[in-house]
């Protein structure tokens, strides 16, 4: 323990010394788009690549790239391709209208200079003897490497995989076993039973809108699944929550925050241009000094922000 203290002493004297202060470390990668496909209606898988063909940081299923548009926004991908392939990442975006991060993302074009972030992984992946995996849509995009990595390792596995139609469904090429069960809802209607496959004490791994989530949270008790584990294209509602006034600092205004809605919601109103990302508090993109100010709520009354 002396040593320990000793080795800390002496870091903290090197750190104050003139000139000896800690340089900030750009984590950022600037790749470029290596192959643009069309898979599916409405998306596009692209791969991203470094210029100089260098090898890529490793990741794991579950894994996302934190994005820089042209427009200065940050969005997430979820990685979508071969873990072992490090020369390059990729990812699958649907176009939504009126989302402006996948309308700059459908537009990006073979030899576009792309900034990224990561790998960082919010979805992390546990191997177990038994897994069932729900993909409703582009939520397949994290799911398909988790599928690959347990159908390697010999887990007892089945995937459900849910969409409009089969011709929006990306990569159900690449996923083609008796294990999987494709159900399209022009063919099947809305599945109601998607936890039926499971095996007992099976974990149950999903992606997809928020209504597909709801259901697998409330059918769960009923199932043989033991465990869910989940990712969503959309925040989560606030639950729970109180009203409270919000003060921007700066600017010296005062709003209202509803029991129901986020200080970033609240914020946007007046100041559209705030930076934000994932609004399920991972990404960090929007914090305000010790705020999340898409999850954090204020502990008493009013929440002061420096804005």
């Amino acid at each position: 323990m002396a040593t320990l203290a000793a080795v800390g002493g002496a870091y903290r004297s090197l750190a104050r010394r003139p000139g000896r202060a800690p340089t900030p470390v750009d984590r950022t990668l600037h790749l470029r788009v290596a192959e643009r496909v069309v898979v599916a209606d409405g998306v596009v898988a692209l791969r991203l690549a470094a210029p100089d063909g260098r090898p890529l940081p490793v990741w794991q299923p579950g894994c996302h790239l934190d994005v820089g548009l042209p427009s200065g926004r940050r969005r997430q991908y979820a990685l979508t391709g071969d873990p072992a392939d490090r020369r390059g990442y990729r990812v699958a975006v649907r176009a939504v209208p009126g989302g402006s991060g996948s309308a700059e993302m459908h537009a990006l074009a073979v030899g576009d200079a792309v900034a990224v972030r990561g790998p960082r992984n919010a979805f992390p992946f546990v191997v177990r003897p038994r897994m069932l995996f729900v993909a409703g849509g582009i939520g397949i995009t994290p799911i398909a490497p988790m599928v690959r990595a347990a159908a390697r390792l010999g887990v007892d596995w089945r995937l459900v995989y849910t969409g409009r139609t089969r011709a929006s469904m990306p990569f159900l090429d690449v996923l083609r076993s008796p294990r999987v069960a494709v159900r399209p809802d022009d063919e099947f209607g809305t599945p109601t039973d998607l936890l039926a496959t499971a095996l007992a004490g099976a974990a149950v791994y999903a992606c997809g809108p928020p209504p597909m989530l709801d259901a697998l949270r409330a059918d769960l008790p009923a199932s043989r699944a033991t465990a869910l584990h989940v990712e969503r294209f959309s925040p989560p509602p606030v639950v729970g929550g109180r009203p409270f006034r919000l003060v921007l600092a700066r600017s010296g205004v005062t709003l209202d925050v509803p029991a129901d809605r986020t200080v970033l919601d609240v914020v946007r109103e007046v100041r559209p241009d705030v930076s934000y990302s994932c609004r399920q508090g991972f990404c960090g993109t929007c914090r305000i000094g010790d705020t999340l100010i898409c999850t954090d709520r204020a502990a008493g009354d009013r929440l002061v922000l420096d804005l």
